[in-house]
């Protein structure tokens, strides 16, 4: 039996942990740069409060429905993600991690403490809840995707009020008939539209195919996941996962740049983050995306990209920066007002086979490196920086309504006042 253990608007549903003036109110959580909603609280979608639309488009809104509203806050949804992890961990013998709001349990060998898989569903809510105060939808099926399929049952249809289990061919074909095809995993909205085409309208039409004409018609997924969707179990935790081909890492900026060092300073922070990407997956590269843009929106649009040949293939923080500032006068234009800029390393090679150059030797130092990155998974991201990283809060995310990041700050720890 598997079972999948994911969060209930997982972001908004963090906002409120520490704050419970706000766990009766609705609350949305905005994207980058307080772009676009990205997590609607329960009380705020019975609101008819529409997802991944921009802010400023629903900003009156929710100021209708005294909507609370809250920026990003990334260092308090990874501490709490970990605490929810470590509590469901204890509840199987094998975990997997999919996401930061989902993880899927395996039970082998393990016997749970209920016989009853949903009274055991209920103790792993009731535990997380107690733990971490954050509400959870929990699936169980004999397979990972039946194990999606209960979970989206159980938070999205009625009737199920947290928790669903597919042991039987009847809540199997109950279940699935009350799907739509566009929610099962690993189909989408693109391939959905191209079911429905074939009068594959319902996560149970879809069982029903033949495997291998999926196959034939689409792709090997699409066979492995109507065989899941009879019980035959096709996934492997211990499968590798192929490392990325490219790494990049874009942002636009909280406001517009025209200053060149605020700029550059940006772009060198973006090559460190993808130097870090490269070496966690023991990768190197030879060469360099670089680009920068003004808004779309502005009357004079600028966008210019260029791509830095590296001499020899490397993920070395230090290279990175230097190539950053050899270029970068072939990007800027005065008088722009610059809206987004980005890096990104292409044709990656693996980092165990390499073919050194007598006439070219690597500037990378391994051993710097691994010092770098040690420190800074224990202190805290960029504890350690090139000094051409410097902090400008010009080119940094604009998070006007973040909340405290009570867990990860000595300052924003929760403070209780006791009259006596």
């Amino acid at each position: 039996m598997y079972c999948l253990v994911d969060a209930v608007a997982f972001y908004a549903s963090a906002e409120k942990v520490f704050d419970p003036a706000i766990r009766s109110k609705p609350v949305v959580v905005l994207t980058n740069n307080d772009g676009c909603i990205c997590a609607i609280c329960p009380i705020a979608r019975r609101l008819n409060i529409p997802k991944f639309q921009p802010y400023f488009k629903v900003k009156h809104l929710l100021a209708k429905h005294k909507v609370v509203i809250r920026s990003s806050n990334y260092e308090l949804y990874a501490d709490l993600s970990d605490k929810m992890m470590n509590v469901i961990s204890r509840f199987c013998d094998t975990q997997h991690v999919y996401s930061i709001d989902e993880a899927f349990l395996q039970f082998n060998g393990f016997t749970p403490l209920i016989n009853d898989w949903h009274q055991y569903g209920q103790l792993i809510r009731r535990t997380v809840w107690r733990e971490t105060k954050l509400p959870v939808g929990v699936g169980f099926g004999p397979t990972p995707t039946l194990a999606k399929a209960a979970n989206h049952a159980a938070k999205k249809l009625n009737g199920f009020n947290g928790i669903a289990v597919i042991d039987s061919e009847q809540a199997r074909q109950h279940i699935l008939a009350a799907m739509d095809v566009a929610d099962v995993w690993g189909v989408g909205k693109r391939l959905a539209k191209k079911l429905k085409l074939l009068n594959i309208n319902s996560a149970l039409d879809l069982a029903k195919q033949t495997p291998k004409r999926m196959k034939r018609l689409f792709s090997v997924v699409l066979e492995r996941t109507v065989n899941e969707l009879n019980g035959i179990v096709c996934l492997n935790w211990d499968d590798v996962r192929q490392d990325k081909r490219e790494i990049f890492s874009t942002r636009s900026f909280g406001e517009r740049l025209t200053d060149p060092v605020a700029l550059k300073t940006a772009l060198i922070n973006h090559s460190i983050i993808v130097a870090r990407k490269l070496r966690q997956q023991r990768s190197l590269t030879k060469r360099l995306l670089l680009f920068v843009a003004s808004s779309p929106h502005e009357s004079h649009y600028y966008k210019k990209s260029l791509v830095y040949e590296l001499p020899v293939s490397s993920a070395d923080s230090r290279v990175f920066a230097k190539a950053i500032s050899e270029i970068f006068t072939q990007l800027y234009q005065h008088n722009v007002r610059f809206y987004k800029c980005g890096v990104g390393a292409l044709e990656l090679s693996s980092q165990q086979f390499q073919q050194p150059d007598l006439f070219a030797p690597s500037q990378d130092n391994i051993k710097l490196m691994e010092c770098l990155d040690s420190i800074n998974k224990r202190y805290g991201c960029d504890t350690l920086t090139l000094a051409s990283q410097q902090q400008s809060q010009a080119w940094h995310m604009k998070r006007a309504f973040l909340s405290p990041q009570y867990t990860t700050r000595w300052q924003h720890l929760p403070k209780i006042s006791c009259d006596l």
